[in-house]
């Protein structure tokens, strides 16, 4: 899979980094020559330009890319370069960073966005994630407003402990799409029983998050 990461700061680096160590071919780009350097990332390709211009993405061929990720520290240029990846390019996939939550709005299909990843919000919900027993938490949203990625830890007392997971009147728009049980990933199936201290995962539609809560005894 070919990726084009625009920002080539700390976060475009590890992104490039950790997409090359499974394989992918990727390409940072940054106008700022200060943060070209090829020594942190050899095996990357790198291009001096400048993302939210035509011309730069004609020479970084992003037609040819399968996944944009707009990750500069700068959230205008993140939905420029998003909106372009999209329209002129047609790329499938695009993922932009949020660095600051006030703009979060912003960061939906209009402009190109597939998936938002706000570092603040994605910090804050692991915190909750790691000391929350029984509460929903929305760990990440994509094609904001739309879909999000919830996870809630079932408690000892869960009015669906002992339940199958195919008995379950699930809430319209929700999808299970994994159990994390005593280390293991569990793909779901319909006569999977639910336990105390499960941590499930949902995909699930924003209007049904306090439906898909009550359901499962959330606080």
């Amino acid at each position: 899979m070919r990726v084009a990461i625009a920002g080539a700061g700390a976060v475009g680096r590890s992104i490039a980094q950790e997409l090359l160590e499974n394989g992918h071919e990727v390409l940072l780009i940054d106008k700022s020559p200060k943060a070209i350097k090829v020594e942190m990332v050899p095996r990357a390709e790198w291009l001096l330009a400048d993302a939210c211009e035509i011309a730069s993405l004609d020479d970084a061929a992003l037609e040819r890319c399968q996944v944009v990720v707009a990750s500069s520290g700068d959230d205008k240029v993140n939905l420029v370069v998003s909106l372009l990846a999209k329209t002129e390019y047609g790329v499938p996939r695009v993922v932009a960073r949020i660095n600051h939550p006030k703009n979060e709005w912003l960061f939906n299909e209009s402009w190109g966005v597939d998936v938002a990843v706000s570092t603040p919000r994605l910090l804050s919900a692991l915190v909750e994630e790691a000391v929350s027993v029984g509460d929903l938490v929305r760990l990440m949203t994509f094609r904001q407003g739309e879909a999000n990625l919830v996870e809630l830890t079932l408690p000892e007392d869960a009015p669906l402990g002992g339940e199958r997971v195919g008995s379950v009147s699930w809430p319209r728009d929700t999808a299970l799409v994994a159990i994390l049980r005593e280390g293991r990933v569990l793909v779901p199936a319909a006569d999977d029983t639910l336990e105390a201290g499960d941590e499930l995962m949902f995909v699930a539609s924003q209007d049904v998050e306090d439906e898909l809560a009550e359901l499962l005894g959330a606080r």
